[in-house]
């Protein structure tokens, strides 16, 4: 519910403001406000999650969502959206999904055995993958009948997330923290422990960093060329339609995986995998062919993320979750926004052929890297050794980057 109802607003949103203002660039920066709120929360919000009852604050961030969005209903009702009420709610909601996120996570861990975490993992990716695939269409059409109906419909289905979670009687309520969750030490902790395990550090940056801006360049190469440079709509929501089904596939796939393939081996499989269909791409512009080939990627990126995600879930320390996840969004996140405009270089500079060259070779050395990268040793996952990220120096971390990661 809470998925179906970010995606209800945010088609919702822009064009509210566009119905009310008349100005694209004011639509576009609710997208960028939005973004930037959700960047600057991300290491806060991991420390926050990892301070409290994580049940406890999933409930309290739902009441407040829900609040603010229902106040933009009633006033879009009224006849009354100024512009600052509608960036504050997309500011307020990118903040408090920032925390939920975290705080979710940490209490499937505490619900779900580990030897179903990932199976849990997969579900709820492919709960979110049909959100983003039917949410747009849905919100567009409430938004026809009136534009106050996507943001009460979305506050409905908060307060419905509510009364779930209160039926809710797990608690995932981590141990007590040696000092303030709001210091310099707590919000660069979980980056710490990312940066001190080579397998996860090079992952996080390669696959996640690397591999996220460039899937995303491609996405808007094969967007523009299938929409003969924005002049088919048809083409161009073809190709989204079709990379969107192809993220549901892989998550509904991913239980199926064999449990002898290692996040490891599916993450270098994935980047090899990418190159190859950026490579195939050269050689035509169909759109039917761009958007299987775009979905085939995201359906092996979708698989092999779960696997990642998963694993990584389980090798965080329990107290400190939160902040994990949470650095390890950052971290992924970091350069993704940037992936369009390199994409639309690239396409305005050279067209489509040598953009998805160019791009193919980025997956190519991504490949490279991520197949050299040394292995997580096999043992005991790194919940078993709770000292371990106290006892290490943030600080290489804590000056150089305070970056996402998705």
């Amino acid at each position: 519910m809470t998925a179906l109802g970010s995606q209800l607003t945010a088609i919702a949103l822009p064009l509210l403001v566009l119905r009310e203002t008349g100005s694209a660039v004011q639509a576009g920066a609710v997208g960028s406000v939005a973004v930037a709120a959700l960047l600057v929360s991300m290491l806060p919000a991991g420390a926050l999650a990892d301070a409290v009852e994580r049940r406890r604050l999933m409930l309290w961030c739902d009441v407040g969502s829900a609040a603010v969005v229902g106040s933009l209903a009633v006033a879009v009702l009224l006849g009354h959206s100024p512009l600052a009420l509608v960036m504050l709610v997309a500011v307020a909601n990118a903040a408090i999904s920032s925390l939920v996120g975290p705080a979710a996570l940490g209490l499937l861990r505490a619900v779900v055995p580990a030897d179903r975490l990932a199976a849990a993992s997969a579900r709820l990716q492919a709960r979110s993958s049909a959100a983003r695939l039917i949410g747009p269409l849905v919100g567009g059409a409430l938004f026809a009948v009136h534009p106050a109906l996507p943001f009460a419909a979305e506050a409905a289905g908060l307060l419905l997330c509510v009364a779930c979670l209160a039926g809710v009687r797990t608690r995932s309520a981590p141990g007590p923290s040696a000092g303030s969750p709001f210091s310099r030490r707590e919000f660069t902790a979980g980056i710490a422990f990312l940066w001190g395990r080579p397998f996860l550090r090079t992952v996080l940056l390669v696959f996640g960093l690397g591999m996220n801006a460039a899937f995303s360049a491609l996405m808007f190469v094969s967007l523009a060329a299938a929409s003969d440079g924005g002049r088919s709509g048809v083409g161009g929501g073809t190709v989204v339609s079709l990379t969107s089904a192809g993220a549901l596939a892989g998550a509904l796939l991913a239980p199926r995986v064999p449990a002898r393939l290692r996040p490891g081996l599916l993450i270098a499989g994935t980047c090899w995998a990418c190159a190859a269909a950026a490579g195939l791409m050269t050689l035509s512009q169909g759109v039917w062919y761009l958007g299987l080939l775009s979905g085939l990627s995201l359906a092996l990126a979708t698989v092999a993320g779960i696997g990642f995600n998963s694993s990584l879930l389980l090798a965080s320390p329990e107290h400190m979750v939160g902040r994990v996840q949470s650095a390890a969004g950052l971290l992924s996140s970091l350069v993704q926004p940037l992936g369009p405009l390199a994409g639309g270089a690239l396409f305005a500079a050279w067209g489509p052929a040598p953009a998805y060259g160019v791009l193919g070779a980025v997956f190519l050395v991504c490949a490279v890297l991520v197949s050299a990268a040394r292995s997580e040793p096999r043992g005991a996952p790194a919940a078993a050794r709770p000292e371990e990220p106290e006892a290490r120096d943030a600080a290489p971390w804590s000056a150089a980057r305070e970056q996402p990661l998705a």
